[in-house]
């Protein structure tokens, strides 16, 4: 396995400065806020995943780590040194965007090489250096060819692999993938995984929208909205866990049925709530009151489509509006003619599926019901 040797406080996966931070960073323009008070802190060795829709301030917040965006208040350090208003040249990061702007004029082996000879590294440091990292990514055979003889992914490899030639403590990825098709996704995505344990001491920093992404990369996630980071942990508490309505909602596409809790319930203990009439129990998370109000937040492949007979939790009835399939699975959206709420339903392979106009009775294990706070206190 080819390991690219790196300089500087990278050489260890844990140093005693965060790699990276943000420090109360606020971008605006005009009276349009992009980033609110934003603060994050990458460890040398640490990838966290930006995640979050479209105009959450993910992209804002990596351009402010960059140096292309100067922050309205707040500062930005890398390695504890104060770089707010460095350059992005003067940064020495590692940048990846999802249009690879490779030079189009340029052989692989010279746009990988940019960087060292912008730096006025000796030609024969700067052929080692990319050979190396041509190597790490695979591209070696390709030194010779130009971009226009490239696939999307064989590009984005290069666009990486000039990234990480100028030997980085920090990668920032911008959607990397996103230009890919679904199959280059997933190869991505265990490149990117490979990449990780061959350089243990860079600190990444990855932007998507695509949680499977995030899962998959990340040691922890920040989940972004409206220009705030929403909630930050590490990925698998986050996703088993979520903190937040809109954590569950987006990590892992839950329905979140307004309830309150009709009894006093230790962590970890049943807990009953009522759901506009129907009295359902979950596993409570923390110490809950009654007549508090909570989210109980169901993933669509944790419903279970029922006949008739027992079940821990009752049925509700619903009618089916829509059937989606999706090759290994049909996503199934149907409403509650009682409570008027739209749930989403897995049906995998082997499975009955469902028509439009079709009438079910859908029920939940209480170990499948996430309990989170609600947005809004809207359970009569």
């Amino acid at each position: 396995m080819t390991t690219l040797s790196q300089a500087g406080p990278a050489t260890s996966v844990r140093t005693a400065e965060p790699a990276a931070s943000l420090r109360r960073v606020t971008v605006s323009y005009g009276a349009t806020t992009a980033l609110h008070d934003c603060s994050l802190d990458i460890a040398a060795g640490e990838t966290v995943a930006l995640l979050g829709p479209s105009g959450s301030g993910k992209s804002t917040a990596l351009k402010a780590l960059a140096g292309f965006e100067t922050p309205t208040s707040g500062t930005v350090h890398l390695g504890g040194r104060d770089v707010t208003t460095a350059s992005p040249a003067q940064r020495g990061i590692g940048i990846v965007v999802q249009s690879y702007a490779l030079f189009p004029h340029m052989s692989v082996r010279k746009n990988v090489g940019f960087g060292l000879r912008a730096r006025r590294i000796a030609s024969a440091e700067t052929r080692r250096r990319v050979d190396e990292t041509l190597r790490m990514v695979g591209m070696f055979d390709y030194a010779d060819r130009m971009p226009d003889e490239l696939s999307g992914g064989q590009q984005q490899r290069v666009a990486i692999a000039r990234a990480l030639a100028i030997r980085p403590n920090v990668l920032l990825l911008d959607e990397p993938l996103s230009a890919l098709d679904a199959s280059l996704r997933q190869s991505m995505v265990h490149e990117l995984q490979q990449l990780k344990d061959k350089l243990p001491g860079l600190a990444v920093v990855y932007v998507t929208h695509d949680q499977n992404e995030a899962l998959a990369l990340a040691d922890r996630i920040a989940v972004m909205r409206n220009a705030r980071i929403e909630s930050l942990g590490r990925t698998e508490e986050m996703f088993n866990h979520p903190p937040t309505e809109f954590s569950a909602t987006f990590l892992g596409g839950a329905d979140v049925l307004p309830a309150r809790i009709l009894e006093d319930a230790a962590a970890g203990a049943p807990l009953r709530a009522d759901y506009l009439g129907h009295v359902l129990e979950a596993v409570a998370r923390e110490d809950s009151a009654a007549g508090q109000t909570v989210g109980l937040a169901v993933r669509p492949w944790s419903w279970t489509v029922v006949d008739g007979g027992s079940s821990s939790n009752p049925a509700l009835r619903v009618e089916v509006t829509g059937v989606q399939w999706r090759g290994s699975s049909h996503r199934v959206q149907a409403v509650s003619p009682e409570t008027g709420q739209t749930l989403h339903l897995e049906r995998t392979a082997g499975q009955p599926v469902p028509q439009v106009g079709d009438s079910l009775r859908v029920t939940v294990e209480p170990s499948e019901i996430l309990v989170v706070p609600v947005e809004k206190s809207d359970v009569s």
